[in-house]
């Protein structure tokens, strides 16, 4: 049960009402970055409405635990159903979220009779808090990325007593996901992606050669919204995350900028991040890591994968894998690629959506998990 101390509030609130803005240039809005007029009134909503411990309430109707594994204790959510045969599913997640992105779904695919469901649809939900991130501890070592993740996650859901489980996963949780599948495939029942990247097949003169045209347009517009508009942080936190994460852990206002602009950026909402999000949803995921100090920390997984050895390396195993393709997702890669990365058995593009599915998109994803799994019950 999360009971952030009071004096770390308090903290908060001083730093809030003392912020110091940047200047911005006039009529530019959002294209250098958060745009100051709405982080001026995100700010203020922050600072004079914002409830913490409403929020922390209401997360903490969820059933949340801590164990040590490998001398880490890892937080994360244990949400078994009322159905006892109910497959286990092991939900992760990314950055910039964090366990927080999950509320929509986590009734719905516990309890599902008890929100207008399928019984049969049932799933024990583990959510954990990815080591450096939220209230899991930081690791303490350099190299210690996915791979060393996803064996914490393994040992974790052994320890639960989960002999046959499956695993969803969206950003880096997509990775740890199939780093799982590969290194636990005894037990690893099936993988629902809602980030599917993917190299081209490798030893193929043509990679696109039988792609739909429809797809390699889509294909090329993910590639160029990442590489010409959005790979900055990505480059910031894969090289020098401890000199942002002296600016992210001082400023809470620095913290929810460098947030919720990827909330904006990458999501289906037209320029309107509110459309998808309402302040409290934003403000919360900001909350894990302003709360916890973990912005440094967090940031580090992006050195670890771009200076360690290819964590993908080993394949994702032979369990059935589904990819919810979301049209604002970072990346598209073709129904045929990932068909000889994996043992895809299922792909669905979606009519709308983005990077952060469960909190944008909740009914579209539920739906894909649960076509999915009922394949492999």
């Amino acid at each position: 049960m999360m009971d952030v101390p009071e004096e770390v509030l308090d903290d908060l609130h001083a730093r809030l009402k003392d912020a110091r803005f940047p200047d911005q240039l006039e009529g530019a809005g959002w294209t250098y970055g958060s745009d100051l007029d709405y982080m001026r009134e995100l700010v203020a909503y922050w600072r004079d409405e914002y409830d913490w411990r409403e929020q922390e309430r209401r997360l903490n109707r969820f059933d949340q635990f801590k164990t040590n594994i490998d001398g880490l204790d890892v937080h994360f959510i244990h949400q078994r159903s009322p159905n006892p045969d109910a497959i286990p599913l092991m939900v992760l997640h990314g950055w910039p979220g964090s366990f927080v992105e999950f509320h929509k779904i986590i009734e719905p695919l516990s309890d599902p009779a008890g929100h207008g469901g399928d019984p049969a649809d049932a799933f024990h939900l583990v959510i954990p808090s990815i080591p450096g991130f939220g209230f899991s501890d930081r690791p303490g070592e350099a190299g210690f990325g996915p791979l060393q993740m996803a064996e914490i996650f393994v040992k974790l859901m052994a320890r639960l007593g989960y002999v046959r489980y499956g695993l969803q996963g969206g950003d880096y949780g997509s990775m740890i996901s199939r780093i799982m599948g590969g290194i636990d495939v005894e037990h690893v029942a099936g993988i629902h992606l809602n980030l599917c990247s993917v190299p081209p097949p490798p030893g193929v003169e043509d990679p696109l050669a039988g792609v739909p045209p429809e797809e390699i347009e889509l294909m090329r517009d993910r590639q160029a919204f990442w590489t010409d508009e959005e790979r900055g942080y990505s480059a910031i936190q894969s090289t020098k995350p401890q000199t942002i994460g002296y600016v992210l852990n001082d400023s809470p206002v620095g913290q929810a900028a460098w947030i919720i602009e990827k909330f904006r950026a990458l999501s289906d909402v037209n320029g309107d991040v509110e459309s998808k999000f309402t302040k409290d949803e934003l403000l919360t995921n900001v909350m894990i890591y302003w709360v916890t100090g973990t912005a440094t920390s967090s940031a580090r997984i992006y050195y670890e994968v771009t200076h360690g050895p290819n964590p993908l390396s080993g394949g994702a195993g032979d369990a059935p894998l589904a990819c919810a393709a979301f049209p604002k997702e970072i990346s598209f890669p073709p129904r045929l690629w990932l068909e000889a990365a994996y043992n895809l058995t299922q792909r669905t593009v979606m009519p709308r959506g983005g990077h952060f599915a469960a909190m944008e998109e909740p009914e579209l994803l539920l739906e894909d998990i649960r076509t999915f799994y009922r394949t492999i019950r």
